[in-house]
This record gives C-alpha cells, sequence and structure tokens, in this order.
C-alpha cells in the first residue's frame, strides 16, 4: 500500500505557490506544461496538455516560486474606491466625492477635473462608484456604437456591459441563414473597465466590434474595415496591452 501517493489534480483546481495562487489547466493544444501569468485574474496559470500531466504543472509551478513571485510583484497595486480617490474616466481626471443625495455628476465649466458625488460609506461607496461607471460606460458605448454601426450601413447590434477578464469586448454577427436570420441583429459585449481607458482606446474596441459584424474574424479584410473607420489602430491596441492590468486592478481590494 503506498502511503505518499501523489495528490491527483483536475482541471481548474487552484494551489499555493509561497502564498500565490495557482490555477491548473488543461488544455489540448499545449504541448508540454508550461506558466503563465494571468494579469487580469491576478494569478498565475499552470497548463498541461492533458489531465495525467497536471501533477507535473503543479510540481513545476513550485520549482518555479521565484519566478511566480517576480511576476506577481509586477503587478500594479489595487486601487480601492475610497471618497478623496482620483482616477481617469474617458482620459479625463474624475475625483471620487461622498455627499448624500443621489449619485451624480458634477464638473464646472471650463474645467477638466469631472467630479462624481456618491452617497455611503465603505463598500456602499465603492459600490455606487461602480455604478456610475458601468452607467457611463454603457451611455458613451451605446453613442459610439451607433456612430459606428451607421458607417457601416448595418443594423443596430444588442449591446451588454460585462466584467470580463479576457476580453475588452466581443461580438456575435447575426446569422446570414436559417429561419428568423432576416430578422436578426448582432449581440456586442464590451467591459465596463473601458470607460477607464482614454476616449480613443475605448472608440477603437467599439470600432473593433462594429467590424465583426461584417467580418467574424481577423483576416486582412477585416482589419482594413478597422482601418478605415479609426486609422492606425496599433497604439490603441498597444495602450491596452501596456496598461490592461491597471484597468482590471481597479476597485478591487
Amino acid at each position: 500500500m503506498n502511503l505518499f501517493r501523489s495528490p491527483r489534480y483536475a482541471d481548474g483546481d487552484r494551489i499555493e505557490v509561497d502564498g500565490a495562487a495557482v490555477r491548473l489547466k488543461v488544455s489540448g493544444r499545449a504541448r508540454r506544461v508550461s506558466l503563465r501569468l494571468d494579469a487580469a485574474r491576478r494569478e498565475v496559470v499552470a497548463t498541461a496538455p492533458n489531465p495525467r500531466l497536471l501533477g507535473e504543472a503543479a510540481a513545476f509551478a513550485l520549482e518555479r516560486r521565484a519566478w511566480i513571485a517576480a511576476r506577481l510583484a509586477e503587478l500594479p497595486q489595487t486601487a480601492p474606491l475610497v471618497p478623496g480617490s482620483l482616477i481617469e474616466v474617458l482620459g479625463r481626471p474624475c475625483s471620487l466625492e461622498q455627499a448624500p443625495g443621489r449619485v451624480r455628476w458634477s464638473e464646472a465649466e471650463g474645467d477638466r477635473l469631472r467630479r462624481l458625488v456618491v452617497p455611503g460609506e465603505g463598500e456602499a461607496f465603492a459600490r455606487g462608484v461602480v455604478r456610475a461607471l458601468k452607467a457611463e460606460a454603457r451611455r458613451v458605448l451605446t453613442e459610439r456604437t451607433e456612430v459606428w454601426v451607421r458607417a457601416l450601413g448595418q443594423p443596430s447590434p444588442t449591446l451588454t456591459i460585462t466584467d470580463a477578464r479576457g476580453r475588452w469586448g466581443s461580438c456575435r454577427p447575426p446569422r446570414t441563414v436559417g429561419f428568423g436570420a432576416a430578422v436578426e441583429v448582432g449581440r456586442i459585449r464590451y467591459s465596463w473597465r473601458l470607460v477607464l481607458a482614454p476616449y480613443a482606446v475605448m472608440d477603437y474596441v467599439a470600432a473593433h466590434e462594429c467590424a465583426h459584424l461584417i467580418e467574424a474574424n481577423h483576416s486582412p479584410r477585416f482589419w482594413t474595415v478597422v482601418h478605415n473607420l479609426v486609422g492606425d489602430h496599433r497604439p490603441h491596441r498597444a495602450w491596452l496591452r501596456d496598461n490592461g492590468s491597471r484597468l482590471h486592478a481597479f476597485g478591487r481590494e
């Protein structure tokens, strides 16, 4: 009888390496055991090609504890939402202020600083800030989506605001064949955290997803559509790549 049997792991299990969370994942596309940082979830992922090798993935993570600690240390600090904080909303500085009454945006004429006034204390205040930012994201992204679908000659899609950690946006184009296809519209999802990015970056993501309504891929034809809408998309993609983890850290304890 083996009293020292190795633990059995399943896809999605989590282990702890010197206090850091490591998620075990099975990927049929993987050729070997590997580690990567998931900055949005603030955790490391140990990937194995099949379930039998999850034990090796866990052991590999333990061997690379120094690498894991270094990668997590590079992540931006979380930013709790408290009165007096200064954030950026679509590229403009915004002060978070606490006062009784309804949630409201305030700005003086000619003053670049916006003020988001929210009632409540502690968690209630933080939840109110997030609700206000989600509402602002929905308003602006709905407006820009309408601009881009009109430019493309497409019907308005349904729009959903989420807190997805893997994508800034996603699009499901309408079907072109089958029962009901003639009246079906596309569906677009956006992360509300885009409201924390510069306006041009947010607008690029809206144009990107709208372009998928007519090109459901990332072919050269797709990128031509995007270029015709917003010009050179590379600076916007670079900004999201360099600053995405900071946006995902916003509002987390």
